[in-house]
């Protein structure tokens, strides 16, 4: 029989080593391993540890370089993030610092609303019998516009006079007996009772006659409500009762709705903060101009001035309502119409302006993009004012006259060199040209082939 012991070992190269003993003893099946003396560590050949190190070293080198890439590319105002005299400059567009107004305007959503809308009903029962007025018309106060059946009213009326003329018999008899008991109450011949009940007689009949003098009135009025005219100036709407109803008081949406159109108003809302400035204002006897626009706030609608404002502000929204006034003279702004509202509070004058487009925001604060000499830029940071979609008003850190960047600035580092290319848009700008025999960076001569990367061990 064989017998066979075995150990299994492993370097630090992951290289087994086995070592077996093979002991030949016939008839005999042992099987257990054998205490076996320590084995000398193999040595690993010298290339295969210098790729070893080589690789995290590679490996290393990579993870640091993406890193300080980062930062520079995120932090374009730190010092690591300056051109090389190697790198290619960025084309930019460039604005200039200027002197100039900053017109301080809230824009805000408002309503058309109209300084008078009112619906006609009715203010007796009775039967519409003639509608003279045509939907959409313009009338002025004062113009006929239905008639309801008067004869009911008429009726009352001539019952009210009739009692008013009975009643005023009455009163010129008992006024007539009165002077008669007076005459006989001086010669003695009656009673100071008789003549002072006369006296209460006459006052009686004088309540009569002026209770039916109001009756009268009242008939009166109730025919001349019979013909109904236009309370206010303005535009007739559609009309909501045709003629043959029996029309009421009680109705609910009346005969028509008229609207005044000229002037009209629009209200909007400015926050609280801005109300002082707004008061202020207006107090010092400004008049404060309002520009409409429609609601794409594309197109203009008309031109105003502000009338008053709230006397509170709204605890929900922060806001105070506006109302201005519009002659409207062509009608653009319609009831209920929602417009943009341009309220101009202020102008700022001798300020310095940039273009909106060049104010940088970043862990800094506000910068901009400075182009000093030999076309390098520098990161300066700045402080803001009053800003709109155009201009910036620039409180500190910019001059007028120095030039900004407005365009290409996503590409810039504090101290790069950039191509200042303030051409007209749309026209394509040619690269400077270069001396003869210079090429740009990356470019082989001509016939110069690539050669293949070699493969490292």
């Amino acid at each position: 029989m064989v017998s066979v012991a075995g150990h299994l070992c492993l370097t630090e190269n992951w290289e087994p080593l086995i070592e077996v003993s093979v002991d030949e003893q016939v008839g005999r099946h042992d099987l257990a391993p054998r205490e076996i003396p320590p084995v000398a560590r193999p040595k690993l050949p010298p290339r295969a540890a210098a790729r070893g190190g080589l690789r995290g070293w590679i490996i290393g080198a990579v993870v640091l370089l993406v890193a300080v890439g980062l930062v520079l590319w995120w932090h374009p105002w730190g010092g690591g993030g300056r051109g090389r005299p190697g790198e290619p400059s960025s084309a930019v567009r460039t604005a200039t610092a200027v002197v100039g107004t900053m017109p301080l305007v809230d824009n805000e959503l408002g309503t058309v609303t109209p300084l008078a809308t009112v619906t006609v009903k009715t203010q007796i029962n009775g039967v519409l019998q003639q509608v003279a007025f045509q939907e959409g018309q313009e009338v002025k106060k004062g113009d006929f516009l239905a008639q309801i059946d008067p004869r009911p009213y008429q009726v009352a009326l001539a019952q009210a006079q009739g009692q008013l003329a009975k009643d005023q018999g009455l009163l010129a008899q008992a006024q007539a007996d009165l002077k008669r008991y007076q005459t006989l109450n001086r010669q003695d011949s009656i009673s100071h009772q008789q003549v002072d009940d006369q006296v209460f007689l006459v006052q009686q009949d004088q309540g009569a006659v002026a209770a039916d003098q109001a009756s009268v009135a009242s008939a009166q009025l109730n025919l001349a409500y019979c013909h109904i005219v236009s309370p206010v100036d303005g535009r007739i709407g559609l009309r909501q009762v045709d003629p043959g109803n029996y029309v009421q008081t009680s109705d609910a949406n009346g005969l028509v709705i008229i609207t005044q159109m000229q002037p009209m108003s629009v209200i909007f809302t400015i926050p609280e903060d801005d109300l002082p400035q707004v008061i202020k204002r207006i107090k010092a006897g400004a008049t404060l101009p309002v520009t409409v626009f429609d609601r794409s706030d594309v197109t203009q609608l008309a031109s105003g001035q502000v009338a008053t404002y709230d006397n509170q502000v709204d605890t929900t929204t922060g806001t105070v309502k506006i109302r201005a006034n519009f002659p409207n003279a062509d009608e653009a702004l319609f009831p209920s119409q929602f417009v943009n509202a341009h309220l101009l509070v202020d102008t700022l004058q001798g300020v310095t302006l940039v273009p909106t487009a060049a104010v940088q925001r970043g862990a800094p604060g506000t910068y901009v993009y400075v182009v000093g000499a030999g076309d390098a830029v520098s990161v300066r940071p700045v402080k803001i004012g009053a800003a709109d979609a155009t201009n910036t008003v620039i409180t500190s850190g910019l001059k007028p006259g120095e030039q900004a960047v407005i365009d290409g600035a996503d590409r810039l580092r504090d101290g790069a060199h950039v191509i200042v290319n303030n051409a007209t848009p749309g026209v394509v700008t040619p690269p400077p040209a270069r001396p003869a025999g210079e090429r740009p960076a990356g470019e082989r001569p001509p016939g110069e082939r690539r050669r293949r990367p070699q493969q490292s061990d």
